[in-house]
């Protein structure tokens, strides 16, 4: 395990920031982010949920976190969130799960290892299968929900403009 998984703190911060702006720089979606690429501070960033509720009112789906730190060196290398229960815009075209790796640290294998821990983490709140999307000119993201065992149910019109390419892949995994 070249990963883990751990919830965000205050020691992070600056690599919390330092993320969003990679992010930022490269115009990447901000996938798990919880919203990081709407706030201007980490303080404001970690309070997700009344930050989140007060934006989605009746549709705020909680949410669980988690920075994806390398354990070699301590440095964020992506994050991931697991939303649950699943809403009905969640159920058509979020998912449970979403995740983004910084641009700096793709083709490293961490978006599978991130993926594959989080499935962990769905098992232990007692999920039994999970919902994750993506992009269907992703390529990258088709192979790691692949690899952690996805199946394809459908593809359905992006009619909320979540992707470049005009269509979301629905993929279930099967914990």
């Amino acid at each position: 395990m070249t990963l883990r998984l751990i919830r965000p703190t205050e020691q992070y911060a600056g690599q919390v920031m330092q993320y969003k702006a990679e992010m930022s720089a490269n115009n990447d979606s901000f996938d798990g982010c919880a919203g990081l690429e709407k706030v201007n501070s980490f303080s404001e960033w970690i309070d997700f949920e009344n930050r989140l509720r007060a934006k989605y009112g009746g549709s705020y789906v909680p949410s669980e976190v988690f920075l994806a730190v390398r354990n070699s060196d301590e440095k964020l290398v992506g994050m991931i969130d697991y939303r649950h229960p699943l809403s009905p815009f969640l159920l058509q075209y979020g998912g449970n799960i979403g995740y983004s790796v910084s641009p700096s640290e793709r083709q490293k294998g961490y978006a599978s290892e991130m993926l594959k821990q989080m499935l962990l983490i769905c098992g232990e709140y007692g999920e039994k299968r999970v919902l994750v999307t993506c992009d269907k000119t992703n390529d990258a993201s088709k192979r790691t929900i692949i690899k952690n065992g996805g199946i394809l149910e459908n593809e359905v019109p992006d009619t909320v403009g979540l992707c470049d390419g005009g269509i979301i892949q629905r993929y279930w995994i099967e914990i």
